[in-house]
């Protein structure tokens, strides 16, 4: 009896690291100080900062990697378990300076592996920061042959006086959505439960939509941190930041707003994609359900001063997403039992 007997093959793991090596390389920043295979990566922080702040996040992938594995989309979460941890960290005004994953699986798939390690590089590198190292555990009898889970962690750093933690929000600012990719990670549970309850062929064409069902489920999470830096060099006042996840807006936009100010939205200042107006009609989602489980269209929300509403709408625009006016912010206290105003009950 041998380690590999047993489910673990050493010589294949030390493979898969060689072939994931130019990937996980083309992400490194000047920071990045050694290569890959050490116990720990370094990174330096960048020069010229006076106070500076790291920013940290965790995050996963949820049950889309159920879909993922049983279609063979791996590339598409590796994209998403960057998203959804920059995505939180920008909030906060940083920039994603390094980037770590753990891949855990019952039995190394080096094709899988190594599409998912290079979905991960391609999201550093859209989101500037290095991929600084991981872990890929195999763990027979754990996990099936086969399966696969992820985590990520990602660092930020901040100028202290430059954090954006939502205290200067004030009523009159106005809010912005950016729109979402589709579902992104979040209610994959409940799409799963749709797509088997109701026997739904995954290439079923989607209606108003062009795309098969599960290409628009799979679809990337969007990254937002090219977005940020891009209001941030034009000088925009960014009072605060929210990143639509699973909670959807009525959750997730009030993480960012001080005491004594509520967010009042226009619900009837987007169309609903298709994809969410697939999914409530197949699914038969009651109203309130589909606001606090999906995005339904936003990926985003920044709040700005009145007078900076127009410039940072067109700076969105122009950086390739689609934004729009979401709403304003009021002072005192939501309605009762709600968290935002103007939503539909």
């Amino acid at each position: 009896m041998d380690y590999r007997t047993a489910g673990v093959d050493v010589l294949a793991g030390r493979a898969f690291v060689e072939r994931i090596r130019r990937s996980v390389e083309s992400t490194h920043r000047p920071e990045v100080v050694g290569g890959l295979g050490g116990f720990g990566g370094f990174c330096r922080l960048p020069q010229g900062l006076r106070q500076p702040l790291l920013v940290a996040g965790s995050d996963g992938v949820g049950t889309k990697l159920e879909l993922a594995q049983a279609h063979r989309r791996h590339h598409a979460v590796g994209i998403d378990l960057v998203a959804m941890c920059v995505n939180d960290v920008i909030t906060s005004g940083a920039a994603p300076l390094f980037f770590l994953d753990y891949i855990a699986t019952g039995k190394l798939a080096p094709e899988a592996m190594a599409e998912v390690v290079e979905g991960i590089a391609e999201g550093c590198r859209q989101s500037g920061c290095s991929l600084l190292g991981g872990e890929t555990a195999e763990m027979p009898g754990f996990y099936e042959p086969g399966r696969y889970d992820l985590a990520g962690f990602c660092v930020a750093v901040v100028e202290a006086d430059a954090v954006v933690d939502g205290r200067r929000i004030k009523p009159g600012d106005r809010i912005l959505a950016v729109a979402s990719s589709g579902v992104h990670s979040n209610g994959f549970s409940l799409v799963r439960r749709i797509l088997s309850d109701h026997a739904v062929e995954p290439e079923l064409p989607l209606p108003d939509d062009g795309r098969s069902v599960i290409d628009a489920l799979l679809t990337p999470t969007l990254l937002y941190g090219t977005l940020v830096r891009t209001l941030q060099e034009q000088r925009i006042a960014l009072h605060g930041m929210a990143h639509i996840t699973g909670g959807g807006l009525p959750e997730n936009l009030p993480r960012c707003l001080p005491a004594g100010v509520h967010a009042a939205i226009d619900p009837h200042s987007w169309a609903r994609p298709p994809l969410f107006r697939w999914l409530q009609e197949t699914g038969q989602i009651p109203e309130p359900d589909l606001w606090n489980t999906f995005n339904l269209g936003i990926g985003f929300c920044v709040v700005v001063p009145a007078e900076a509403a127009d410039e940072a709408l067109t700076a969105c625009q122009d950086s390739g997403h689609q934004a729009w006016h979401l709403g304003e912010i009021v002072s005192g206290d939501p309605p009762p039992g709600a968290t935002l105003a103007g939503l539909p009950r």
